[in-house]
């Protein structure tokens, strides 16, 4: 299954962030798809603690300039590139001044999720579709890390589908040890819906929490990957409720064979 193009969307890549679960494997992961003969692309979002200068980050004109409108608000999408020249990869960032500025990833310096994490969940998946549909690049894989990717399933199903680009593609969701406690805000929902998705997709039943996010994710995909060695309990129930594949946790040593297997089984 060589030649197939593989989609990464991460919420942490490292290294632009801290060493962790998702930010390790998002920084690997790819490298090794890449070398195993598949062609990537990968997309975080440029949250303000990444060093641009460092890290020479630099904005893509060609890609930049289009506003994505949530909850009646403009809010322009910038894109910028950076690589990582020892694994021969480029790493696409959203950026936008409203959601993605601020020195902290998800929560404050107090430890306080965002309230506003619902929008930049939405602006991140959208600004990463729009992207690749300006690139004109057709994955047939798209492979969502953390709960920041979440949506991406969703709206590839709900509101890309008529999209050429993205008519055949497969998608595997990751799920991590890394939940949000404080429920999106109760007019999530209606964002969604204003974006064209329909409402009986999206019955949260009052509670757009870290579970009903999570299973959004999954009742839109078609293959599961569980990342970390220990998942929330309610939703490890989920998943074997469900039919899609499910790839086990994979140790250190394994993961990038065992994933590019699962990949092909799936395509």
């Amino acid at each position: 299954m060589d030649n197939k193009k593989v989609l990464f969307v991460s919420q942490e890549i490292t290294p632009y962030l801290t060493e962790s679960e998702i930010s390790s494997i998002s920084r690997y992961l790819p490298q090794g798809i890449q070398e195993r003969g598949k062609e990537i692309r990968t997309f975080m979002p440029r949250y303000g603690c990444i060093n641009e200068r460092r890290n020479q980050l630099h904005e893509v004109i060609r890609l930049s300039g289009m506003n994505l409108i949530i909850d009646d608000t403009d809010h322009p999408l910038i894109i910028k590139v950076a690589s990582i020249q020892a694994a021969r990869m480029q790493v696409y960032f959203i950026d936008n001044e409203d959601y993605f500025q601020r020195k902290q990833v998800v929560r404050d310096s107090k430890g306080e999720e965002f309230s506003d994490n619902d929008e930049r969940t939405i602006f991140f998946a959208r600004g990463a579709l729009e992207t690749v549909k300006k690139l004109r690049w057709t994955p047939d894989i798209v492979h969502c890390h953390g709960w920041m990717s979440a949506l991406v399933p969703l709206y590839l199903r709900k509101v890309y589908y008529d999209d050429p680009l993205f008519a055949d593609l497969k998608i595997i969701y990751s799920v991590y040890n890394n939940d949000f406690k404080k429920p999106f805000r109760k007019s999530f929902n209606d964002k969604l819906v204003a974006d064209g998705i329909d409402r009986k997709y999206i019955d949260f039943r009052g509670r757009a929490d870290f579970f009903n996010i999570s299973k959004l994710a999954i009742d839109n995909s078609d293959g599961i990957i569980i990342g970390s060695k220990e998942i929330n309990k309610e939703i490890r129930k989920y998943i074997e409720s469900r039919k899609e594949p499910i790839l086990e946790y994979q140790d250190e040593e394994e993961y990038i064979d065992a994933y590019n297997e699962f990949y092909d089984k799936i395509v």
